[in-house]
């Protein structure tokens, strides 16, 4: 097909924008794909492993997102930081060794036992007084400047959600294997609640993210969803019962080194990055201010003049 050669430099201008279009659908096809694999197998773990095993085990996703930042997006990790990756693995060790058997549960009725005796309830209505009072009385007037009252609600809300999930995956295990759990109307509470905690924890989380920097808010969120999401699964499913106090005591120790792993991977990500580690900030030369100076002069001289790349593809692709 003939093409003139007064449009041959804009198709060449249109050709790295369709190019990072193309890199960016991509990008987030796999990036989704990734998230979906992710949580269907967490959802799958909570139904085949009590939660006091499968909560804090969360804590190697940091670690692999951290390696894999450091080796794809060149992101240099800390010394530090490799400490804080071997605490976690450490931590994760121990609390495997010394986790407690999942408990047999034979129906979707025997969770709804658990879930209804009175220390859980007691847990449930603190859960929803909290969530009410940091939501209605804190987040409108100090929600934006302190960091704990989104990720609390978040934290509060996540133990519920794990505690559905868990009576949920089990129900469907069990529906699985022959017995029909769906018929039961508990299960479709489980559903209902597990809906609603959802998509209440991550309204909040994003309004967590929104507002304060992420390397604040995920340690912090890891380390008060994690101890909730502990506590309530003591109460409702008595993981401890039956375990000797060293095994419950060394739980505890391997929790709270996975915890410090967390913190410390990630209180020292940015080291590099960092002016307090970096010395006093070093201000361009002037040569270099020169030079953007000039390229920013130009470039706005060009836009003035000359149409944009954008108006060209448009302009291009009408005329064909």
């Amino acid at each position: 097909m003939f093409i003139r050669m007064t449009n041959l430099n804009s198709i060449m201008i249109c050709l790295p924008y369709t190019n990072s279009i193309h890199r960016f659908m991509v990008s987030c096809y796999l990036v989704s794909e990734s998230v979906i694999i992710g949580e269907v197998a967490n959802f799958v773990a909570y139904a085949f492993a009590p939660a006091v095993l499968v909560t804090p085990l969360g804590a190697l996703s940091i670690i692999v997102s951290a390696v894999l930042a450091h080796f794809i997006l060149n992101e240099r990790l800390h010394k530090l930081g490799i400490l804080g990756c071997v605490m976690c693995i450490s931590g994760s060790i121990i609390i495997v060794i010394h986790a407690p058997q999942e408990r047999e549960i034979s129906s979707v009725q025997e969770i709804w036992d658990m879930a209804t005796q009175k220390a859980f309830l007691v847990y449930v209505a603190s859960v929803i007084v909290l969530v009410f009072i940091l939501a209605f009385h804190f987040a409108p007037s100090c929600g934006h400047t302190n960091v704990l009252v989104f990720t609390g609600i978040c934290s509060l809300m996540g133990s519920l959600t794990v505690m559905s999930v868990k009576a949920l995956g089990t129900s469907l295990k069990l529906t699985f294997e022959g017995k029909n759990q769906l018929i039961y109307p508990e299960t479709w509470f489980f559903v209902l609640v597990v809906a609603t905690c959802v998509v209440t924890q991550m309204n909040y989380l994003n309004k967590a993210l929104d507002t304060f920097n992420a390397a604040i808010v995920s340690p912090i969120y890891y380390v008060m969803f994690t101890t909730l999401t502990i506590l309530a699964s003591v109460i409702m499913f008595k993981d401890w019962d039956g375990q000797t106090g060293g095994s419950i005591i060394s739980d505890i120790c391997g929790f709270i080194v996975v915890l410090s792993g967390t913190v410390l991977l990630h209180s020292t990500k940015d080291f590099e990055r960092s002016s307090s580690f970096r010395g006093s900030y070093a201000p361009l030369s002037p040569t270099l201010s020169i030079r953007l100076r000039g390229d920013e002069e130009s470039f706005k001289h060009d836009e003035e003049d000359g149409e944009s790349s954008e108006d060209m593809c448009i302009r291009i692709k009408e005329s064909y």
